[in-house]
């Protein structure tokens, strides 16, 4: 039975989306195929999602950055932790690789620790990164300009890029970033989940008016810290959904776990997505052609990639932090409403088929 050793980092839960729709297209292609996922993701993200069987491994792969909810870096922190793991980097590389060996996969995939792909290469088992970012790209902005913490970042980034140059390949999804770190890069299309719209059921499911515009606010797995609930309950051409928990005394806003549809389909449904600039919900906002209020927080390597695609191939306006935070939404609302639909076509979403081609093709060559 052919194998597949799936690391996927645990910040928040845009790497496993990303992931899971190459899964499942891998699956088609590769009779057999079982993935052990080595994640700190839960597994309940994904049962019902993923179609191979699949086992969970739940072992800290990277750190990413660590988040005062998901609109901001806490910088010293996202260092600390770096350096702690990087600290006894040798003892963790050989654990992983032990744990590798182990199971003896014929494939090591990595969406995007550098651990994991350094332990391949201990372990003698090729390895494949897949994202649309890399952590060195991600932290280099955030080095200390003159400090004396400068050298000892530098290295921590040095030591990334030392090891993602031990993938054979990257598979890099559009939009994505430059990846100068990696021998050798293919881009494939857009990733995204495939799944069938179905507005009528969400509306009947929360009880929107026909005159009303049904918002799904999806910030990710990063939960938010507050909402604006007693503004948002005073827009009356609108109905919201949010993750997390809502107050019984609000009858314009819905927790989105009361409603018996997949988020991805909340997503494809809804009338509008408020949301950060990530990339799972920007290229299936423009897939299904759902307009974008996005808030941005200026400090993420690949969000300004992200907010020219949803401008070029969707319909999209900024919703400032503040504002957002305030609850005065209603501007940037009826704003995007009024966008044009857009000239240019999007790129197909051709990336889990095309990502899957070249897997298969890596797994094929081990057996």
């Amino acid at each position: 039975m052919p194998l597949i050793w799936c690391s996927i980092s645990g910040h928040g839960f845009g790497h496993a989306a990303q992931t899971l729709p190459v899964l499942n297209e891998l699956g088609c292609r590769v009779p057999g195929l079982k993935a052990i996922l080595r994640t700190t993701v839960p597994s309940w993200f994904f049962k019902g999602r993923l179609t191979i069987p699949w086992e969970i491994s739940p072992v800290e792969q990277d750190i990413g950055c660590v988040q005062q909810g998901p609109l901001h870096i806490h910088v010293a922190k996202t260092w600390a932790e770096h350096r702690r793991v990087h600290a006894d980097w040798e003892k963790r590389v050989e654990e992983e690789a032990r744990a590798i060996r182990s199971a003896a996969p014929d494939l090591v995939v990595s969406n995007i620790s550098h651990l994991s792909i350094e332990a391949a290469a201990q372990g003698q088992v090729p390895a494949v990164g897949l994202c649309s970012l890399s952590w060195d790209r991600v932290l280099e902005p955030f080095l200390d300009p003159e400090g004396p913490e400068r050298a000892a970042q530098a290295e921590i980034i040095r030591q990334i890029r030392r090891s993602y140059a031990m993938a054979e390949l990257m598979l890099r999804p559009v939009p994505g970033l430059p990846m100068n770190a990696f021998r050798a890069v293919v881009d494939v299309g857009p990733i995204v989940q495939p799944i069938l719209p179905n507005p009528p059921q969400l509306r009947k499911a929360i009880g929107a008016s026909p005159d009303e515009l049904v918002v799904l606010v999806g910030f990710g797995g990063i939960a938010l810290d507050a909402l604006p609930f007693e503004r948002l309950e005073r827009l009356n051409r609108y109905r919201f959904l949010v993750n997390g928990t809502v107050p019984n005394k609000f009858r314009r806003i819905r927790s989105a776990a009361s409603v018996p549809l997949p988020f991805s389909s909340l997503l494809a449904s809804a009338d509008l997505i408020v949301t950060k600039p990530g990339y799972s919900t920007i290229v299936e906002a423009v897939a299904h052609a759902r307009p974008v209020v996005y808030v941005r927080r200026y400090t993420f390597a690949d969000e300004a990639g992200l907010v020219e695609y949803v401008h070029r191939f969707g319909r999209a306006t900024e919703l400032p932090a503040d504002d957002f935070a305030a609850g005065r939404w209603q501007d940037a609302l009826r704003a995007v409403c009024a966008i044009p639909e857009p000239t240019e076509i999007a790129p197909a979403p051709t990336g889990a088929a095309e990502a899957a081609a070249l897997l298969a093709a890596k797994l094929k060559g081990q057996r």
